[in-house]
Parts: structure tokens; C-alpha cells; sequence
């Protein structure tokens, strides 16, 4: 119980820390490469040195049709449009105002969670009103950045706010759908599918054109590639198997955080009391969204089964 507990919250720090170093190297990667082809080579690379290293180990490929359909809607939904989306937008849409639109898929996923039947636990007001905090706390934590809002054109941000909804509706739909295949089999074809939407993608508006070689952009890569696919997303793919989508969703807020702070550590950027009364004010909110989790385990009025009590977690 206690090994598979400390399990989850592992891949969920991971999530937060290594997906909170990302927007850096994304915002290098697409000023040497085009967009659509700068995630396909990510992905499709990854997705590639994966599943060799799975079938490695002996891990078998998915025997049901079924299994595949899941691993493309899932690998389509949060890799080609959802990360895919905010590659492109990056090279429009302020950093800062990325950061405020993309926290609110927090918010997309508890609101599918609670209207996509089939799910083991359902996000409560309270789950709710601690992800309206945390998103105050993002507000918050990015000030001035706020104002960009407004003087941003009106496409970018709705693209990345879609981008956001349809992270969240394709991490719910593969909570909904388990399959029957190692997370790290799973984890590959969706690279693979979502990689290959966005390598056909490029190719159909011609940026193969527009592709050139440069160390900055190999560095970007090569880093996305391993820490930001590889690690991270797998460790992504394992919490959507044993977490409630409400409590995964809040590692938006926490990347946000640990930009601002690695900043802070590395580019000497500035930061002020707000600053960590913002970091105070988020962090609570996903201790909150944690704790409501907890207590509507601890109930038992969802007919839910077998719980381990942890974030509403449930041990498929």
C-alpha cells in the first residue's frame, strides 16, 4: 500500500519538475525549427527509443484492438493537439500568457472528470474551489504577464486554451479506457501516433522546407526527447492509470512554480514577496485538492471498490 502510494506521488514530482523545466527548451526548439516538425521528431524519436527498450525487456505489444484504438485517441489528443498547439503558439503568444491559458486545463479536467461517466471517483466542490484557487495563485504568481492577456490576439490564446481542453478530455478518456499492455508499451505508441500527427501535419504546410539543423535546437530536442517524453510522459501515463484526474491535473500549476523558480536559481530572474506567497497560495490549493480526494475515499459513498486512500486513488 505504502510502496504503491509513494509510487504515485514519485511519478507525480517527476511530472512537476521536469515538465516545469520544458517551456524553456520548447521556447529555443521552435526558433530553430518549425513547430509541427519540431514535435514530430521529438515525439516519433522518443516514441522509437521506447518501445525498443520496452520489447527489450520482453514487453509485449498490445494484443487488442481496442488497446491501439486507445493509445492513438490518447496519443492524438494530448500529444498532436494538445502539446502540439502550444509548440506552434509559443512562437506567438507570450510565455507568461502560455503559462496563464494552459493552467486552466486543471480546471478542463476536473470538469470532464465530473461529466464523463465511468469514472471511479468524482471531483467534489471542494476539489473544484482549491483548483479556483490554485489558478488565482498562477494569476498571481505571473503579474504583469496578466496585462498581455488583453493585447494578445484573440486566436493564439483560444488556440491554447483548446489545446488545454483537449489535453484534459483525452487524459480523462484514457482514465476511462484501461488497457491491457505495460504503461511503458502504452506510453510509446501514443509518442508514435501523436509524433506522427504532428510530423504529417508539418509536412502538409511545408515546413520540411523551412527545416535547419542547429546545436541549440539539437540541445532543445535531445532534452525534450528524454527528460520531457521519456520520463516525464511515461511517468504521466502511469498517474492517468492510478490517480484522480482532478489531483493530475494540478501538476499544471506546479510546473508553472518550478519555471519561476528555476529561473530564479539558474537566470538570477527576479523575483518578490508575492512571488512566493503565489508559490504558498498553489502549492496549498493542490495539498487541498489531495485532501478532498482523500476524504471522499475515506466515505465510500461512490460504490467505488477497493481504494488505497490516497488522492481518491484507485489500485487497478
Amino acid at each position: 500500500m505504502t510502496s504503491f502510494a509513494g509510487r504515485v506521488l514519485a511519478a507525480y514530482v517527476i511530472v512537476c519538475i521536469v515538465w516545469g523545466s520544458t517551456y524553456l527548451a520548447i521556447r529555443i526548439g521552435v526558433r530553430h525549427m518549425p513547430p509541427g516538425l519540431f514535435g514530430g521528431i521529438r515525439f516519433l524519436t522518443a516514441g522509437l527509443l521506447l518501445l525498443g527498450l520496452a520489447r527489450g525487456l520482453g514487453l509485449r505489444l498490445p494484443t487488442r484492438g481496442r488497446d491501439w484504438r486507445t493509445a492513438a485517441i490518447v496519443g492524438v489528443l494530448l500529444l498532436g493537439v494538445g502539446n502540439g498547439v502550444v509548440i506552434w503558439a509559443e512562437q506567438f503568444v507570450e510565455s507568461g500568457t502560455v503559462a496563464i491559458l494552459i493552467v486552466t486545463g486543471a480546471l478542463w479536467m476536473a470538469l470532464f472528470d465530473a461529466v464523463v461517466p465511468g469514472g471511479a471517483v468524482r471531483p467534489t466542490w471542494r476539489q473544484f474551489l482549491a483548483l479556483l484557487l490554485g489558478f488565482g495563485g498562477v494569476v498571481l504568481l505571473i503579474g504583469g504577464n496578466v496585462e498581455s492577456l488583453g493585447s494578445a490576439g484573440w486566436f493564439g490564446p483560444v488556440a491554447v486554451i483548446g489545446s488545454a481542453a483537449a489535453w484534459a478530455i483525452g487524459s480523462v478518456y484514457s482514465n476511462r479506457n484501461p488497457v491491457r499492455t505495460s504503461h511503458y508499451v502504452h506510453s510509446a505508441l501514443q509518442m508514435l501516433f501523436g509524433g506522427g500527427a504532428l510530423a504529417v501535419t508539418g509536412l502538409l504546410f511545408g515546413e520540411l522546407a523551412e527545416l535547419r539543423l542547429s546545436l541549440p535546437g539539437f540541445g532543445a530536442i535531445a532534452y525534450l526527447i528524454v527528460f520531457g517524453s521519456i520520463v516525464a510522459y511515461t511517468s504521466y501515463v502511469y498517474l492517468l492509470r492510478h490517480a484522480q484526474p482532478a489531483f493530475i491535473g494540478t501538476h499544471v500549476y506546479v510546473n508553472t512554480v518550478v519555471a519561476v523558480l528555476l529561473g530564479w536559481i539558474i537566470l538570477s530572474e527576479h523575483v518578490t514577496a508575492r512571488t512566493f506567497v503565489a508559490m504558498a497560495v498553489i502549492l496549498g490549493s493542490v495539498v487541498w485538492v489531495r485532501q478532498a480526494g482523500r476524504a471522499v475515499a475515506r466515505s465510500g459513498d461512490h460504490g467505488m471498490g477497493r481504494q488505497d486512500g490516497v488522492n481518491g486513488m484507485t489500485a487497478g
